[in-house]
């Protein structure tokens, strides 16, 4: 599960992630773009997974396909 489907399955837009978390709304775009990846201390990576209900082996995986997909690029 990508960025952008964590945040479809928590029933939020772009926006609303952008405001909880205090980044731009180009910055989410720009993560599910696969263009930039979240820069995250432990507590960010809490907020993270806060907004999006998602856990820390979600989160990770996101990378993990991020990673995957960009190699294939």
């Amino acid at each position: 599960m990508n960025m952008k489907q964590l945040r479809l399955r928590s029933g939020k837009r772009a926006e609303e992630v952008a405001a909880e978390l205090g980044v731009a709304m180009s910055t989410v775009r720009n993560w599910e773009q696969l263009k930039t990846v979240p820069r995250m201390t432990p507590v960010h990576m809490q907020q993270v997974m806060a907004v999006y209900g998602c856990t820390f082996d979600e989160l990770v995986q996101a990378e993990i396909e991020r990673q995957g997909r960009r190699a294939n690029a």
